[in-house]
């Protein structure tokens, strides 16, 4: 197999209004009439998707990330992992004040999936040419250092290449293995672009068998994004006892489904409490640790039983039982 990444130079400074479609094709087609072809994939940064959709804005960058937030993640000084608005978890809800006027950001697309539509919609009214569209922006790693350019956005191909099912060399059966295929293209594609090389678009050759018919955009990039609570690290650890501290039943989703009853047990005895299992939504623990308990029952989906806090505790147990999730 091959692949074949080529990002063009000549892309025009794009401003709200301008043809997008119409800039990249113009530095695609430069390279030759063969630079466009069907099964390739068109990648496009979201700063040149947002600066032609109108996403510039002026005023304070913070403001900014505030409006676009949804929820805070992690907090380290005036550094802020959140999930933003299109439950995408990056620093400062990948608001941008780089390469834009003094005063001004560039905010993320208002619907990315959308914008790759549209985008792809164009591509083939033009040149007739079946492609694939990612739309692409950059976002840190957990426990790993540096950046890479993921897929926030995508039309007309598949984002995830499911391998559940298939047998490997060894006849070992793929249970869960689903690369995230349109992610790898986008940091493929980074690699071309370099970050200060103004190019703001690629085109991928190479796996024609990942874009889709003409008139089947697919789910986009939407369906990478991990449900809020589905995620395993739903809050920083700072955040978490924060958030478990203080007990506030609208940030309970970020910390999932309730857990087991023994597993719960597991988790207050780690945690120095004594606890025993009573029956499958009943956990009773010693009293003595009153505050401590609580928060691990928070964080594990669980509360103390009765309708007040206070009928769940006798002299000699303190009484739990799992949320509905």
């Amino acid at each position: 197999m091959r692949l074949q990444v080529v990002a063009p130079d000549g892309v025009p400074e794009v401003r709200p209004g301008d043809d997008l479609a119409a800039a990249l094709l113009s530095a695609i087609e430069a390279l030759g009439p063969d630079a466009l072809a069907d099964g390739d994939v068109l990648v496009v940064t979201s700063k040149v998707v947002s600066k032609a959709e109108g996403r510039i804005e002026t005023g304070d960058r913070d403001a900014w990330v505030d409006a676009e937030t949804e929820r805070l993640v992690a907090r380290r000084g005036p550094t802020r992992i959140v999930r933003n608005r299109l439950g995408l978890t990056m620093a400062a809800a990948g608001v941008d004040a780089s390469n834009v006027n003094a005063g001004t950001v560039v905010l993320l697309p208002l619907d990315p999936d959308a914008s790759a539509r549209r985008l792809r919609t164009a591509v083939a009214e033009r040149t007739g040419r079946n492609v694939g569209v990612v739309v692409t922006d950059t976002a840190g790693r957990t426990w790993r250092e540096g950046q890479t350019d993921i897929a926030i956005g995508a039309a007309g191909i598949q984002v995830l290449e499911s391998f559940a099912g298939r047998v490997d060399a060894h006849g070992n059966e793929l249970a869960v293995t689903a690369p995230a295929v349109a992610d790898e293209i986008a940091s493929a594609v980074e690699l071309a672009q370099g970050k200060l090389g103004a190019r703001p678009c690629a085109v991928v050759r190479g796996r024609a068998d990942l874009v889709l018919p003409p008139g089947e955009d697919g789910p986009g990039a939407r369906v990478l994004i991990r449900a809020d609570g589905a995620d395993l690290f739903g809050y920083g650890a700072r955040e978490a006892v924060i958030q478990a501290v203080a007990g506030n039943p609208d940030a309970r989703t970020p910390f999932g489904h309730p857990v087991s009853a023994p597993d719960f047990v597991d988790a207050l005895q780690r945690a120095g409490i004594t606890a025993r299992t009573a029956g499958p939504a009943d956990v009773q623990a010693d009293p003595g640790r009153r505050a401590a308990a609580d928060i691990v029952a928070f964080a594990h989906g669980w509360t103390a039983a009765g309708d007040t806090p206070t009928s769940a505790v006798s002299d000699t147990e303190l009484r739990f039982r799992p949320l509905t999730p």
